[in-house]
């Protein structure tokens, strides 16, 4: 190594203070003195009063040596000698006690002799190589230089003596110092221009620009850093090429993030579509890795190097992509031989066929020179054959399409950056209701299309979406290529008759796949009367699929459209022109055909619109009513009547007016979900219909229903309120719980929580009042799931075949309502004697006799067998019920036996008994002073001849199972009543209550 280089390891602030550790501080009030001091009085670790042993100056060489090797550039010696060379240090500086002289001997004597010196007295040290030797022997001289210096500073020195050669000791430490400073070792320039370059790089790339955008408000850039989107790359097959030269592991087929494509391997061949974001995932690497400095990245856009001639060597990469900072001679060799390097090629499918080959020979030599780099090369799927640079360890993987909740995040990313948020909503809206639109957006070039589009119409899509289809063809199929700098070799006109063609063999086929060859057929066949046209039919179906962004081949031999959408849009534009309507509409009854009549609307003249949709009317079914209204958004020139009687056809059916209708309207599939209205202008019985039929499409298309159901979650309604509560299940439980639970008006709500999905989003939610945890749920989980237990006043668990310690709720010290159904194991009944209990409803817990430690009841309902043969022996005597249940086998042992106690009783409720009432029992209801409400759910075990009077009783709730016989019955014994409630079970013949009950008020509920 270099002298200088070596020097720069051992610099004064790296080696000094270790030095000073070797020798003894002056004593406070030392002065000059008359004589010089030996050097083994001087050094710490000799003498009577030892600081240091030798351990410990063994691990002072140790940190020079390991500091020198460390610091920025080559390493000194070879690593596997760093003990070896700080053992040897450590030896030299022990025998400065072995050395017959004082410190004015040593001053004169010089640091280089002094270092020549201390070898004499230390065994030499065996088997080092000449590096190590060499790194030795400096640290040594420099080590004598700092104690030489050392002994010029300290108080006892003889100063009027040496003063001289004190000064001249600093100044030449001075001066080798500001020499090392001046004298820049290689791999300084070279950290120096890093420095400058990788900001440079990281400031360059820090944008997503979105080609064939022109709109007046939309911008066409936007920072990368705020609107990257993580995308996923995925693998079929990964069949070990039989070459392995990194001995890279394999990954298991599936998905990964695509920024963490190069982490298994440092050889990638990432495919992916038009506007899949390719390029934008070269960006997004090359700034994190400027950013990290980390690996230092290359950013080499095929198109721009095949224009500047030969590809360039690693010294060509910046000037060769236009970077106008200029390294230090042989840099980029340096990066690369160190295995420093993220070489990222960009467009291999935009350039010509036949350099394709030229590059892959290129990639070949700088891998086989440079072979320790990160390499990521980006294509189209078509542009080359599977495995083309399977020999040189290359793993290929192809980006997925979006999925919905990253196009969301896309949306959102969007609008930040173009500071339109007013405008996301909506959008994101509209994404999740228009299913063909949502089809559409499901890559990056897409959604920023459809969101320039949707910002250029503020905040509306086109009224018809024939524009946007338009807007996305051009932009595809030329403008895009010719804002890049590419030239076009179809023509726009003829790639839109070519594919058009395609499309329609693919819809009247039903299916979404073609041969080649049948593909290269419809091709040739075409190819006689498209003038602008030259080649086969196998070379202008290659060069679709390999420019168009429309048409790909998923696998060998099989070819489709990226997007069913452009298939429909296509197929329908043919139709149109060559006057096949009729054949679509004869589809129309399957749902398949929706989006392709849609379509063929949008392109068909006024007089061929009228004759679709009086088609679809004449059918008279719900579906292709509403289809034909679906049709309306695409048809600008329409005759007035036939859009009138579309539109009064589809009032009788849209909004909903009641449940059955809500039910009705939603047989008619997903197409029903983009016609449904907001809350605004709705009466609260159609608002609630609109509901219910979003609910009951939630499960076939729950994106498309949410939107929906969002529109109605401040709706102040109870009915819409709960249903939409009670829809939770049919959808993701966080998604949901964000976008519409937790923005209800929890007024007289009850949340049922039914998996630990949901546990989690209750816990995430404003505080529930009201909470039911129906199914499995371990207690510890549901008092996890509530941070604030104090907020909960009604709790209610059921059908839990868990243990369930009911003592553990007392953590809700404000629970004032508690329900436990179906929960066998549940015990601890007692326990919530310690709660404000007020109402308390159990039906098959382990053991009910608790039931009498809850005396702040003043409603209890139980249905279960009760102990003993009395009611108080089991009920809680103290407490001051004022609602009383008794359901089913709830009597079996104990009859009414004891009913009298609770004399504030004002409402008695009695279900399906298994147990007969006798006469005894019906005398102590009678003994009831305050009992005013009777509830009577109809058994086979009642006899009804057995009530006495009970003229106090005001209101009666009966089932209409009871007959007009029990109820005239029952009209006798209650003289007094003035409220009357028929509930009517599914199933109970209807019959005319009123005139049972001529002084009463009769109302009719259907259950």
């Amino acid at each position: 190594m270099e002298p200088v280089v070596l020097g720069g390891k051992l610099v004064s602030g790296l080696i000094g203070p270790l030095v000073r550790k070797l020798f003894v501080q002056d004593g406070p009030g030392a002065g000059l003195v008359d004589r010089p001091v030996r050097l083994s009085a001087l050094v710490s670790f000799r003498g009577e009063k030892r600081t240091l042993g030798e351990k410990e100056v063994h691990r002072l060489a140790e940190r020079i040596v390991t500091q020198a090797v460390e610091s920025p550039g080559e390493p000194p010696f070879p690593a596997d000698e760093q003990t070896a060379v700080a053992d040897a240090l450590a030896r030299r500086l022990l025998a400065l006690g072995d050395l017959e002289m004082d410190d004015v001997q040593a001053v004169r004597l010089g640091s280089a002799e002094l270092a020549r010196l201390l070898p004499r007295h230390a065994p030499p040290p065996d088997g080092l190589s000449a590096d190590a030797h060499a790194f030795l022997d400096s640290a040594t001289e420099w080590a004598c230089l700092h104690i030489l210096e050392f002994f010029t500073r300290r108080s006892a020195f003889v100063a009027r003596t040496l003063v001289e050669q004190s000064r001249a000791q600093a100044e030449l430490i001075a001066k080798v110092d500001e020499l090392i400073a001046r004298t820049p070792r290689p791999d300084a320039r070279d950290a120096a221009f890093e420095r400058r370059y990788l900001p440079y790089l990281a400031d360059r790339h820090d944008h997503i620009t979105i080609y064939g955008i022109d709109l007046r408000d939309s911008p066409d850039r936007w920072p990368l850093e705020v609107a990257y989107l993580s995308l996923e790359a995925t693998t079929e097959d990964e069949r070990p090429s039989g070459l392995e030269p990194h001995g890279h592991p394999l990954v298991a087929p599936g998905r990964l993030p695509a920024e963490e494509a190069l982490s298994a391997g440092s050889r990638v061949l990432l495919r992916g579509d038009a506007g899949s974001g390719k390029t934008t995932l070269v960006q997004w690497l090359a700034v994190t890795a400027a950013r990290d400095a980390g690996r230092i990245p290359y950013v080499l856009p095929l198109r721009t190097l095949i224009r500047t001639g030969p590809l360039p060597a690693p010294d060509g990469f910046l000037a060769a992509v236009g970077c106008p900072l200029t390294p230090p001679q042989g840099w980029a060799e340096r990066v690369l031989a160190a295995g420093r390097g993220l070489i990222l090629v960009d467009g291999l499918d935009e350039i010509p066929a036949a350099d394709r080959h030229r590059t892959r020979d290129w990639l070949r030599s700088l891998l086989a020179a440079y072979p320790g780099n990160a390499v990521l090369l980006t294509s189209r799927p078509t542009a080359v054959r599977p495995d083309w640079l399977a020999d040189e360890g290359f793993r290929e993987l192809t980006l997925a399409p979006m999925r919905r909740a990253e196009v969301a995040t896309f949306v959102r990313r969007w609008h930040e950056a173009a500071r339109a948020p007013e405008y996301e909503q909506p959008l994101l809206d509209s994404l999740r209701i228009k299913r063909d639109l949502a089809r559409l957006a499901t890559n990056p070039l897409m959604c920023g299309l459809i969101c320039a589009l949707h910002r250029e119409r503020r905040g509306y899509l086109p009224t018809g979406r024939k524009e946007l289809y338009d807007a996305a063809l051009t932009m595809l199929l030329a403008r895009r290529d010719r804002e890049r700098g590419m030239g076009a070799e179809l023509g726009e006109e003829a790639q839109l008759e070519l594919l058009q063609r395609l499309a329609y063999a693919l819809v009247l086929s039903g299916r979404t796949e073609m041969d080649l060859d049948t593909a290269e057929g419809i091709v040739e066949r075409c190819l006689p009367t498209i003038a602008s046209v030259s080649g086969d039919a196998t070379t202008v179906l290659r060069a679709l699929l390999l420019r168009s962004g429309l048409l790909r081949q998923p696998a060998e031999g099989v070819v489709h459209f990226v997007h069913r959408t452009f298939q429909d849009y296509l197929g329908a534009r043919y139709a149109v022109e060559e006057g096949h309507l009729d054949v679509l509409v004869s589809r129309a009854d399957d749902t398949q055909w929706e989006d392709v009549i849609r379509m063929a609307v949008a392109h068909a003249r006024p007089r061929e619109r009228a004759s679709v949709l009086r088609q679809l009317l004449a059918r008279d079914t719900p579906r292709l009513t509403l289809l034909a209204l679906a049709c309306l958004e695409h048809a600008t020139a329409l005759d007035p009547g036939v859009r009138a009687e579309v539109e009064e056809r589809a009032s009788a059916l849209i909004p909903p007016r009641t449940t059955e209708d809500a039910k009705n309207l939603a047989e008619a599939g997903p197409l029903v979900l983009e016609l449904l209205p907001g809350p605004e202008d709705l009466t609260d019985e159609e608002a609630h219909g609109v509901t219910v039929t979003a609910s009951l499409l939630g499960e076939e298309e729950p994106e498309g229903a949410l939107a929906v159901l969002r529109r109605f979650r401040d709706h102040p309604d109870l009915d819409v309120r709960r249903q939409l509560v009670g829809t939770w299940s049919r959808f993701d439980a966080g998604v949901y719980a964000a976008e519409v639970l937790d923005h209800l008006d929890r007024t007289d709500l009850i949340l049922t929580c039914e998996s630990a999905e949901q546990r989690a989003a209750v816990a995430r939610m404003r505080p529930w009042q009201r909470l039911h945890f129906r199914g499995e749920h371990l207690i510890e989980d549901i008092i996890a799931t509530v941070p604030d237990p104090e907020a909960v006043r009604a709790l209610t668990l059921s059908a839990n075949p868990h243990p369930v310690d009911l003592g553990a709720l007392t953590r809700f010290r404000s629970l004032r309502a508690l329900s436990v159904f179906g929960c066998p194991e549940a015990h601890g009944v007692a326990r919530l004697a310690e709660l404000p209990l007020a109402q308390f409803d159990c039906a098959g817990i382990t053991d009910p006799s608790g039931l009498r430690a809850l005396r702040s009841l003043t409603r209890l309902a139980v249905s279960q067998p009760l102990p003993g043969t009395d009611l108080r022996l089991t009920l809680p005597v103290d407490a001051p019920l004022r609602f009383l249940h008794l359901g089913e086998r709830s009597l079996d042992n104990t009859g009414l036996r004891g009913l009298e106690h609770w004399t504030e009783l004002r409402t008695l409720s009695l279900g399906l008994l298994t147990t007969e009432l006798t006469a005894d029992d019906w005398s102590r209801v009678a003994e009831l002073p305050g009992l005013v409400r009777l509830h009577l759910e109809w058994s086979p075990r009642w006899s009804l001849h057995l009530v006495p009077e009970l003229p106090g009783i005001r209101s009666l709730r009966v089932s209409s199972a009871f007959g007009a016989e029990g109820l005239s019955v029952l009209a006798s014994r209650l003289p007094g009543l003035r409220s009357v409630s028929v509930v009517a079970l599914p199933g109970d013949p209807l019959f005319h209550v009123e005139p049972l009950f001529p002084h009463a008020e009769v109302t009719l509920e259907q259950r």
